[in-house]
């Protein structure tokens, strides 16, 4: 094969891939909102109901899922699409100076619980986001949240792990295992989120 054939035959096959990972994402989006539903209605109307009352939300995760955490934060401390007034909402993965302090001299697996018991109320929302469901660090946050009555949503994938069956409310991309897929998913959910709390709190 010459080069030029050769370059249209990586193009080809590039355009297939690309085509594949897309086809792929959307296949799991969907499959999750078949499964997902009612259940994520119920959190949009839980984490309304809590800033309503003058409630906070909290999230946190590891890797990718922290900065899913931190982005979902954001859209409700400043805004998402609407101009509305800040919302209550804190992602546990930001402050270096607690989770350094805590992993050093407790371990990795209590730098969310610790921040959950500083920080955590009776009638907050905390959304647990691990793409596994075993994060022992999400798992012990949760336990935390629930001790002292915080309702805690699951952002998992797959089988869900541990967490499908540790939180209040549970989302799952079950029709894949593999963690960007998953990913994809979760930041679609947390931006359905935004938006329609948003509509909730402060009409269309």
């Amino acid at each position: 094969m010459d080069r030029h054939h050769s370059v249209v035959y990586m193009v080809a096959a590039m355009r297939r891939d690309v085509s594949r990972i897309f086809a792929s994402s959307i296949a799991v989006k969907r499959q999750f909102l078949k499964d997902n539903l009612g259940t994520l209605v119920q959190v949009i109307d839980r984490i309304a109901g809590a800033l309503r009352a003058g409630n906070k939300l909290m999230l946190f995760g590891n890797g990718g899922s922290a900065a899913d955490a931190q982005h979902i934060a954001a859209e409700f401390v400043n805004r998402f699409k609407m101009e509305r007034p800040p919302l209550p909402a804190i992602a546990l993965t930001t402050d270096t100076s607690a989770l350094t302090s805590i992993a050093n001299d407790y371990g990795y697996a209590e730098v969310f619980a610790k921040q959950v018991r500083a920080l955590g109320r009776r009638g907050d929302v905390a959304v647990a986001i691990s793409t596994s469901g075993n994060a022992v660090n999400v798992l012990r946050a949760v336990a935390a949240c629930q001790r002292i009555g915080v309702t805690t949503v699951a952002l998992t994938g797959g089988s869900g792990g541990k967490l499908a069956t540790a939180a209040d409310l549970v989302l799952r991309a079950a029709g894949t295992t593999e963690t960007a897929r998953i990913q994809e998913t979760h930041i679609l959910v947390g931006h359905v989120i935004c938006e329609l709390v948003d509509v909730g709190l402060f009409g269309a």
